[in-house]
């Protein structure tokens, strides 16, 4: 009968574009090749990782909701940021490595004359609909049409705070190449990214675009778009090598042993970008503390201090009941304890890191009061300068 639709024909109509495709065809049946895909799913490396919240649905929602730590979440001003421009990065980096934390996880690497996309979010929400989802607590800190041509776009994983479909719908009509986990490709397809346009890549799979040398490498975290999570696309984190510089940048993740081994195949790494935010006790798997993100890099490293960290996947979006500016500042602790050079940059502000590394904790003049230094037994209000001698156990 002309018109006639089966119902799940039907329901795929009904589908948001932003949840994107589900793999099929070739695409599934590499998935199902992969050594890391077993029993109809892609499997964590360091074994099972808990991906909803632990605990109580009333717990949570008692943390969350609680009246006296929810206006910590947001900031209580403007949020400082670098209005980049295009004399910003139209010239080379005098060392060779440039990088434009664009605010979350969208970063612009310029190495070795090629520029990679990390991760670009230009949305107003981490969200499949306009109206509804976590809110950008700043602006971008340039067009993405004034970014000028990108060699790749770097995929970490589908999640609607990494993956956005009106930014990737504007990057499927430049001449870019996208490298992203197995599975993911079926998304940027269904956008209009054309096939031979797209490196998809397995953990330990390696791709050269121009020079470059990109590497999936593992990472623990989860997938998912739409109502039903079939845990059918990769999440990775990537190593991007050029004939003199190497990054590291981390995607989502929960702490594990794999950092030391990518450390070793990889490093050491002139720069890490490391996801710190987003974090809590009742997700302990799947994102990282600043403790957690500092001790990633040294285990990239070596073990020891080196190359320079950039913290991301923070300051941008409230996704966690943690204050907003906790993350910087107790990054800056974790760094003083370890000897470790980290950039605090405001987002869209380049710099290079071999050369003068941004470090004013810019956060402070916006920021509700943050319980810091974390790992003392007490609590300092850095916006009155003042100790206030509290117990930080209950809040970790």
């Amino acid at each position: 009968m002309a018109g006639f639709r089966t119902p799940n024909s039907g329901l795929r109509a009904l589908r948001p574009g932003a949840f994107g495709a589900d793999p099929d065809g070739e695409r599934m049946a590499r998935i199902r090749r992969s050594p890391h895909f077993k029993d109809g799913v892609f499997q964590n490396p360091g074994g099972p990782a808990r991906t909803r919240p632990s605990g109580s649905t009333l717990d949570f929602a008692k943390v969350f909701f609680d009246k006296d730590t929810r206006p910590r979440r947001t900031p209580k001003g403007t949020v400082p940021v670098h209005s980049t421009t295009l004399a910003d990065i139209a010239r080379p980096p005098a060392t060779g490595l440039r990088l434009t934390w664009m605010g979350h996880s969208s970063v612009l690497a310029e190495i070795d004359g090629r520029r990679v996309l990390f991760d670009p979010v230009w949305g107003a929400r981490c969200s499949p609909f306009s109206f509804a989802g976590p809110k950008r607590l700043h602006p971008v800190p340039m067009p993405l049409a004034a970014l000028g041509p990108v060699d790749v776009v770097v995929i970490s994983h589908d999640h609607y705070d990494h993956l956005d479909m009106p930014t990737i719908k504007a990057l499927a009509g430049t001449d870019t190449l996208f490298a992203v986990p197995l599975g993911v490709g079926a998304h940027l397809e269904r956008w209009g990214v054309s096939a031979d346009r797209l490196r998809e890549l397995d953990w330990h799979e390696a791709t050269r675009i121009g020079g470059l040398t990109l590497s999936a490498t593992p990472a623990r975290h989860f997938c998912g778009r739409g109502l039903r999570n079939t845990q059918h696309t990769l999440w990775a984190s990537w190593v991007v090598a050029g004939e003199e510089h190497r990054i590291y940048h981390s995607g989502d993740t929960g702490y594990f042993d794999g950092f030391k081994e990518t450390g070793a195949e990889h490093g050491p790494f002139d720069a890490t970008m490391i996801q710190v935010g987003a974090y809590s006790g009742f997700w302990p798997d799947i994102h990282m503390t600043p403790a957690q993100g500092m001790q990633a890099h040294l285990d990239l490293q070596g073990g020891s201090p080196g190359g320079v960290l950039l913290p991301i996947h923070w300051g941008t979006f409230n996704l966690a009941p943690h204050a907003w500016a906790e993350p910087g500042e107790w990054m800056k602790d974790a760094a003083e304890e370890a000897g470790q050079a980290v950039a605090f940059p405001r987002a869209g502000e380049p710099f290079e890191p071999a050369g003068k590394l941004p470090v004013e904790a810019w956060w402070r003049a916006v920021s509700q009061p943050i319980a810091c230094p974390w790992r003392r037994p007490e609590v300092v209000d850095r916006t009155a300068g003042t100790n206030k001698g509290l117990d930080l156990a209950g809040e970790r």
